[in-house]
C-alpha cells in the first residue's frame, strides 16, 4: 500500500542570499522527490518560492507597500514557478497540477470538500499536487500564517502518513543553533513541550522560523500523523531520511 507524505519547501531552502530563486536546489528537490515516487510513496508538495520568483523576473522603479509587493510579485513568480516545477517534473515523465488555497478553503463546509476532492482525484490519477497558497487576494486576517500552517492542514485534510517540514535547519536545538553547546532534540514524543527551547525570529524570507514549525509539527502530532523537520538545504535529505534516518540529522515528531 502506497505511503503519503506531505513535504513542504520553505523560503530559506528555495532562495539563495540574495534572495532570488534558487533552481539549482529546486531542480535537486525534484529529483529526491521523483526517487520517493519510484518507492511507492505519494508525494503533496507545499510551497514556497512565488514571491522569490517574482522578484527574480520584476524591477520596479517606483515604491510600493509591502501588500502590493507580495500581489504583484506572487501573481508573476507564481506562473514561473509552477513553469519550471513543471519542466523539471517532465523529465520523469511526472504530471503535476497547481493548487492555490486560501485559509477559509480549511473551514468545515463545500469549499473543504472541494479542495480534498481535487487532491485526491489528482493523486488516484498519479498527478503530484503543488500546493501554495493564494497571495494575490490571501492579505492581512485572510493569509495563513505561513505555509507550515498551510502544509499541517494540508496533511491532516488528506491523512498524510508523514508531514516533512523542509528548513535551512536542522532541526530543534536546546539553543542556538550556531551555539556548540546546543544539541539536536532527535525525537519529540506526544505532549512534550519544547516551547522552552523555541525562539520566536522569522525566517530571512519567508513568514515562518522554528515557533512556527514547532506549533505546526504538534498538531499535526496530535492528530497521530508522523512529523519530520529537517534540513532541506543538505545534499538528498529527502532519501537520507528514507534510508539513513539514523545518521541523518533531522527533528521526529513520533506518534
Amino acid at each position: 500500500m502506497k505511503r503519503r507524505f506531505v513535504i513542504k519547501v520553505g523560503s530559506n531552502v528555495l532562495t539563495r542570499s540574495d534572495g532570488k530563486l534558487d533552481v539549482t536546489r529546486m531542480s535537486a528537490l525534484v529529483d529526491q522527490i521523483a526517487w520517493l515516487r519510484q518507492k511507492d510513496i505519494e508525494v503533496i508538495l507545499v510551497t514556497s518560492g512565488a514571491v522569490a520568483c517574482g522578484r527574480r523576473e520584476l524591477t520596479v522603479d517606483h515604491s510600493l507597500d509591502s501588500v502590493e509587493q507580495r500581489q504583484l510579485f506572487s501573481a508573476v513568480g507564481q506562473v514561473k514557478l509552477v513553469g519550471l516545477y513543471y519542466d523539471l517534473f517532465r523529465e520523469f515523465g511526472i504530471h503535476v497540477g497547481q493548487v492555490l488555497t486560501m485559509k477559509e478553503n480549511f473551514q468545515p463546509g463545500e469549499q473543504y470538500r472541494n479542495q480534498q476532492a481535487c487532491m485526491t482525484v489528482m493523486l488516484e490519477n498519479d498527478v503530484l499536487p503543488i500546493v501554495n497558497e493564494n497571495d494575490t487576494v490571501s492579505v492581512t486576517e485572510l493569509m495563513f500564517t505561513d505555509n507550515d500552517e498551510l502544509s499541517g492542514l494540508i496533511a491532516q485534510m488528506m491523512k498524510a502518513d508523514s508531514l516533512i517540514l523542509l528548513s535551512n535547519i536542522d532541526g530543534i536545538y536546546t539553543g542556538h543553533p550556531d551555539d556548540s553547546s546546543s544539541e539536536l532534540i532527535q525525537t519529540v514524543a506526544p505532549c512534550t513541550d519544547l516551547s522552552k527551547y523555541i525562539k520566536t525570529e522569522k525566517s530571512a524570507f519567508g513568514r515562518g522560523g522554528m515557533h512556527s514549525k514547532y506549533h505546526t509539527a504538534s498538531n499535526v502530532q496530535s492528530a497521530g500523523i508522523h512529523v519530520i523537520i529537517a534540513n532541506g538545504t543538505r545534499d538528498n535529505i529527502l532519501i537520507d531520511l528514507i534510508e539513513n534516518p539514523q545518521s541523518t540529522p533531522h527533528t521526529e515528531f513520533l506518534t
